[in-house]
This record gives C-alpha cells, structure tokens and sequence, in this order.
C-alpha cells in the first residue's frame, strides 16, 4: 500500500469541491457549502492564489485533502500556516493518512521558518481531538471565535 501527498493542481478544483461536500455533510454543515468548482480554480490557481491545497493519494486513490492558507502573527512577526479543512475518508481512516497530512504542514512550516501551524476543530468532534492531542496540538480555550458575515458584514462595510 502506497501514500503519496502532493499539491492539488489545475483541474482537481472538482476534487476539491467533493472532499468539502463530504466534509460539510461530516460536520452538518452542508447547507453552508456554496463554494463553486471556479471559486475553487480562482483560489487555487488564479493570479493571486488565496489558498493551497494537499490531496492524499492511496494506491492511486483520492482519499483525502488539507486546505490551507498563511496566516501572520504579529506577536512572532512571522507568518504561519492556518489548516481551513482537512478530511480524509471515512473507509480509509485509522491508516495515518489525515497525520501524514498534517506532517506534510508541519514540515512546510519548519523548512520555510514557520512558528506555528494551527487549526480549529468542532468541540463536539471528539475522534478528531483525540488525534489531535495525541500528535501534540493543545487547545486555544482561552480564545473566542468571532465573525461578520452576510447583512452584518455589508452594514459593517457601509
């Protein structure tokens, strides 16, 4: 059995877009999703590419993907790396492909001088926390998540 982890490229935007699906139906969030597979292409791979992406490949088979973006700490003044998504499918978990996900980041962050890596994770997704801890990630409690968005956003913006 084989794992390869390798940047998305041009044309996988569909793959993408079905692993967030199957994400968003994971976390019941599906009718979040409004994300579109030239959204994705724009995000990805336009002009100014907003965000990176890691597929996991077993045996040949798309099993699995990390979504990320850099993020700025002005406490460090350095930049980091924020996880958007990570999945991996149900049938191929427990064989260390989300880990091997992980570590592809971690070990992007260490080469290029990175401080940190950081992600949230639903506090009802106890499976996940569990990993999560065991590969040494300790929670931020202390924080709030905040957001503006739809109506509030357009009022904020005026």
């Amino acid at each position: 059995m084989t794992l390869e982890i390798r940047p998305a490229r041009p044309g996988e935007e569909g793959l993408v877009l079905a692993f967030i699906r199957k994400l968003a139906d994971y976390e019941k969030l599906a009718h979040e999703v409004t994300a579109r597979e030239a959204d994705l292409r724009e995000g990805l791979f336009g002009p100014a590419p907003r965000c990176h992406c890691d597929l996991a490949f077993w045996n040949g088979e798309a099993v699995g993907f990390a979504l990320w973006f850099y993020n700025f700490s002005t406490f460090a003044g350095k930049a980091g790396i924020y996880l958007e998504d990570l999945f991996v499918e149900p049938h191929m978990r427990g064989r260390g492909i989300g880990k091997a996900l992980l570590k592809t980041l971690a070990r992007r962050c260490v080469d290029e001088g990175l401080p940190r890596l950081q992600w949230w994770v639903l506090d009802w997704n106890e499976p996940s926390i569990a990993v999560y801890r065991a590969l040494g990630a300790r929670p931020m409690d202390e924080w709030t998540v905040f957001r503006v968005s739809g109506p509030e956003l357009e009022a904020l913006a005026s």
